[in-house]
């Protein structure tokens, strides 16, 4: 069985989790350094009584609350070009769920030819006709390709179908259930 590690648990990476452990998928390695904020509710897979905790904590708690039986393994760190690799080395695909650009390049490019990293790019606003998938090497990345953060807000549907997409991609990929 697939082990798939999340590096950010925000938007991209709460829903996309929410949705592997919904699907059935049994092990998942959650690393994030943030903690829920009011303003995190409107997309993420947290709750207002979940406010102040880090987010791999509260996000443990909402996954085994849909399967008590899934594995999941919390890491409350900052991912960086030194401990990157480490950090998702056991891992058979990651999800890229980390705000800044330099942060998705520099994971994306740690990777770039050993793991399959699934991606997002171009998130923000409400329109949900541009979002698109491209592949990149053993990536592949989704969203609409240009609607960045600080250029429009973000909205849950948005955020939520781009983390669909990427769902969908992972569930579609060979041995994510021990196949």
């Amino acid at each position: 069985m697939m082990k798939i590690g999340i590096a950010g648990v925000g938007g991209i990476g709460s829903n996309v989790a929410l949705n592997l452990v919904r699907s059935g998928v049994m092990q998942l390695k959650l690393v994030d350094f943030d903690r829920v904020e009011e303003s995190n509710l409107n997309r993420q897979f947290y709750f207002a009584d979940q406010i102040g905790q880090f987010k791999v904590d509260a996000l443990r708690i909402n996954l085994s609350r849909i399967n008590p039986g899934v594995n999941l393994e919390t890491l409350i760190l900052c991912i960086d070009r030194q401990n990157c690799a480490e950090l998702f080395f056991d891992c058979d695909l990651i999800v890229e769920g980390l705000d800044r650009q330099g942060d998705k390049k520099m994971l994306i490019e740690t990777f770039a030819r050993n793991k399959t990293v699934v991606s997002a790019s171009g998130i923000a606003g409400s329109d949900l006709a541009g979002i698109g998938s491209r592949k990149i090497g053993n990536s592949r990345i989704i969203g609409d390709f240009t609607t960045d953060c600080d250029q429009a807000p973000l909205f849950s549907h948005k955020v939520t179908t781009v983390a669909n997409y990427m769902s969908e991609f992972i569930l579609g990929q060979p041995g994510v259930f021990g196949d």
